[in-house]
């Protein structure tokens, strides 16, 4: 057992090479995307587990602190931002198209799980990501009800509030069943412990992420259109999302511009993917793929950005 757990802890020190190694396997080898493609939900949701595991109940608590921001923030960015692009996107009579909802969907996402970790190795204080992640996933079955309804491929009422549904019971076991294992002492809080969460995580996220990286590869090596816009569009709403954010937060609390600005552009979309249509999954997965990219970038690319404004 210590030896599982010394190498889980290996893992945890060493995350950004799993995650660089995620990327590159999941593009440069085709056939091991597609056979972790069916793995991507169930991974998701042992992310999302894992998170809750490593808080605990007083993490939990702690992150809760200072909740009227964190709710009105989840408000604008889980909620606002998606159906103001969605008006947009109807007005220009482009709704339809997957690119479209795709955008849509990822401004309706929380945060990723990791916003606390990329706030940390940007310098800044993990604490408010904590937060925003906390709140804003344990908003999103109500944020994502009216981005749902609006969307043209979920159909009748009853398949939004299903797929709705769907997504309350994911995040309702994966936090209650980490909740209660940490309340029972069932997993306790020892640092070896956490260390190896950590790494059990980090092995999850870079396995998720080959998954992930499903219809880059194809559309990278035959040099699509769609790959080049895609890419682009995905990180200029990610990096331009999180420069913003900075801007109008730092304006208020310097402190905050860092934590609250990755927690802006960085969004679990592929928390969806368990309760989306398969048609509009399948849709996606090029969109999700090219995401991860400025994703995991963030705390090389915007690392100095971030020393600015905080």
């Amino acid at each position: 057992m210590g030896g599982l757990l010394a190498g889980l802890g290996w893992c945890a020190r060493h995350g950004r090479l799993a995650l660089v190694a995620g990327l590159v396997g999941g593009v440069a080898w085709p056939a091991l995307a597609e056979a972790m493609r069916p793995t991507i939900t169930p991974l998701v949701v042992a992310l999302l587990f894992l998170a809750v595991l490593r808080l605990g109940p007083a993490g939990m608590r702690a992150g809760l602190s200072g909740l009227g921001l964190a709710l009105r923030l989840a408000l604008v960015l889980q909620l606002a931002l998606p159906l103001a692009a969605i008006g947009v996107c109807s007005a220009l009579g482009i709704m339809a198209q997957p690119l479209a909802m795709g955008v849509a969907l990822m401004l309706a996402a929380a945060p990723i799980t990791g916003s606390p970790h990329i706030a940390w190795m940007v310098g800044a204080d993990p604490a408010p990501a904590l937060r925003q992640m906390v709140v804003g996933t344990a908003l999103l079955p109500l944020t994502a009800l009216p981005v749902f309804w609006l969307l043209p491929a979920f159909g009748s009422h009853l398949q939004v509030v299903a797929s709705v549904a769907r997504l309350l019971v994911l995040i309702g076991l994966a936090g209650g069943l980490a909740l209660a294992l940490r309340h029972w002492r069932i997993v306790p809080g020892s640092a070896p412990v956490l260390a190896a969460i950590d790494g059990t995580a980090t092995i999850a996220l870079g396995l998720v992420v080959i998954g992930l990286m499903v219809a880059v590869g194809p559309a990278l090596r035959a040099a699509e259109a769609g790959f080049f816009i895609t890419l682009g569009l995905v990180t200029v709403l990610n990096f331009g999302l999180q420069i913003a954010a900075s801007l109008i937060v730092g304006r208020q609390d310097p402190a905050l511009a860092a934590p609250l600005g990755i927690v802006a552009g960085n969004r679990n979309i592929a928390l969806f993917l368990g309760v989306l249509p398969v048609g509009l999954v399948s849709d996606l997965l090029l969109l999700i793929g090219c995401y991860q990219i400025p994703m995991y970038l963030t705390p090389l690319i915007l690392r100095r950005w971030y020393r600015v404004p905080a």
